[in-house]
């Protein structure tokens, strides 16, 4: 709904900064952006993550689509923060 009402939102209104930096790694972006990314960037990058293709011709991603990108974000998430604590 956000990506709708506004387009050009800042991605901090929805992601931590910990989300936004895990997001530029395993989704790099097609082509270097010359100013800052908007939220509807990271929504495209979410939805990558769970499985969308960014074709030309498709649709919007659904709900089940970005409930699998966010998924595997905390997955990620949570592996990253479990690698910065020592184990035994």
């Amino acid at each position: 709904m956000i990506k709708r009402c506004q387009p050009t939102a800042a991605p901090t209104l929805g992601l931590t900064q910990l989300e936004l930096q895990l997001l530029d790694r395993p989704v790099p972006d097609r082509s270097a952006p010359a100013q800052p990314r908007t939220f509807s960037e990271y929504i495209v990058k979410i939805a990558r993550l769970g499985g969308y293709l960014v074709r030309a011709r498709d649709p919007a991603p659904g709900n089940i689509v970005m409930w699998r990108g966010l998924g595997r974000l905390t997955d990620i998430a949570i592996g990253y923060s479990l690698r910065a604590e020592k184990c035994g």
